[in-house]
């Protein structure tokens, strides 16, 4: 299992897609993953609408790239509903699967049963209905100050070689305010996002389905106690460390 840097395919798109594919390759060649996952956050930057074209070269370029020719199978989960404030989270979940790999399933979440992975597929607008995952917005009393913003989880479940396993895109919520988040240790933010962080795992856990091995990994925006920084940083510091805090 593989995961890149994050990209936004709205900053300076020609060539940042370039070079982030680039390095990307690399990292396949390099360790060669029989199965491969890329979780995506803010897929396709703030300005969504604008944006349409950029990511729908850069997920062509990936599915026909001779860098990934050797998977023939793959799953491309992209929430482009940006008009649906309730269920918007801009999360993209790609998975690729090795030619070598034989007898990959996929779980239904509303049949309850798997499914066997064949061809290349993508999935986008409403993953609502999508029956291979499962897509949520934190409930909007989670948010900061009750406002709403993309944050969320894509979860999907896989069998290989006999073993079940989540692998689960998260973004939890950023500080929206150094300010705020000076005030107390841990910061109103922590707090946040320490909660978001156990709806998701709770909501895995749960009893609809039966349990799985997990890996929950995307963008988790943990940040330093700004606090702590502000108050025992300088002591002792250089000038130019302090400049920094």
């Amino acid at each position: 299992m593989s995961m890149a840097p994050r990209w936004r395919p709205r900053e300076c798109p020609e060539n940042l897609q370039k070079n982030w594919l680039r390095e990307f390759y690399q990292v396949v060649h390099a360790h060669r993953p029989h199965f491969l996952a890329l979780h995506c956050q803010e897929f396709g930057g703030k300005n969504y609408e604008a944006s349409m074209s950029h990511v729908d070269k850069f997920v062509k370029e990936l599915l026909s790239s001779d860098a990934m020719k050797e998977y023939n199978r793959a799953r491309v989960y992209l929430d482009e509903n940006y008009k649906s404030q309730e269920h918007f989270t801009a999360l993209g979940s790609f998975y690729f699967l090795h030619e070598s790999l034989k007898n990959i399933y996929q779980f239904d979440f509303k049949a309850k049963k798997y499914k066997k992975v064949t061809g290349k597929e993508i999935y986008s607008d409403t993953l609502e209905s999508t029956p291979m995952l499962e897509k949520e917005k934190f409930p909007q009393d989670y948010f900061p100050e009750c406002k709403w913003s993309r944050k969320g989880f894509l979860r999907t479940r896989w069998c290989l070689a006999d073993c079940a396993f989540d692998l689960v895109n998260i973004h939890l919520f950023h500080d929206a305010s150094n300010l705020v988040a000076w005030e107390t240790s841990p910061s109103v933010y922590s707090g946040t996002r320490h909660k978001a962080l156990g709806y998701v795992l709770d909501r895995i856990i749960d009893q609809r389905f039966e349990k799985a091995s997990y890996f929950v990994f995307g963008d988790f925006n943990f940040r330093l106690d700004s606090k702590s920084v502000v108050e025992v940083g300088p002591v002792g510091a250089s000038p130019a460390f302090g400049c920094v805090v």
